[in-house]
Formats: C-alpha cells, sequence, structure tokens
C-alpha cells in the first residue's frame, strides 16, 4: 500500500522510485539535506534497508508506504 510523499516524516518506509541502481528497493527516511531550503529542491536523506547504503532523493524519486505495509 502506498500514499503520497507530500506528508514524509523521519522514520517513515519508502519505495524507491528512482535511480535505476536502487529502485524497486525499501528504504527508511533519516532527514532532510540541511541545504535543501524551497520545498521544489528538498532532499531526503533515505537508508536503504537491505544494504549499507544512503542515498538523497527528492519528493518524486520515492513513495512513502502505509504503516501496514512490511
Amino acid at each position: 500500500m502506498l500514499h503520497t510523499s507530500k506528508s514524509t516524516q523521519v522514520g517513515d518506509r519508502v519505495l524507491i522510485l528512482c535511480p535505476a541502481y536502487v529502485a524497486g528497493k525499501v528504504g527508511v527516511v533519516c532527514g532532510v539535506e540541511s541545504n535543501s531550503v524551497s520545498q521544489t529542491s528538498k532532499r531526503w536523506i533515505i537508508q536503504i534497508e537491505s544494504e549499507n547504503m544512503m542515498v538523497s532523493l527528492t519528493l518524486n524519486e520515492f513513495q512513502t508506504l502505509s504503516p501496514e505495509f512490511k
């Protein structure tokens, strides 16, 4: 189950849509990049669950998973 990424919060589980090398993986939102000042350029730091990797993504590059998604 997916819902809008507009209400993204730290700790949310997300499905990564792109870039291709992490697309389809699930991650956890760790925070917002400190230099992301405007809403349109806001970038989120995402920890990939299945790997020891973090990525910086914009809202259109991931979707928030509903809390009941396991």
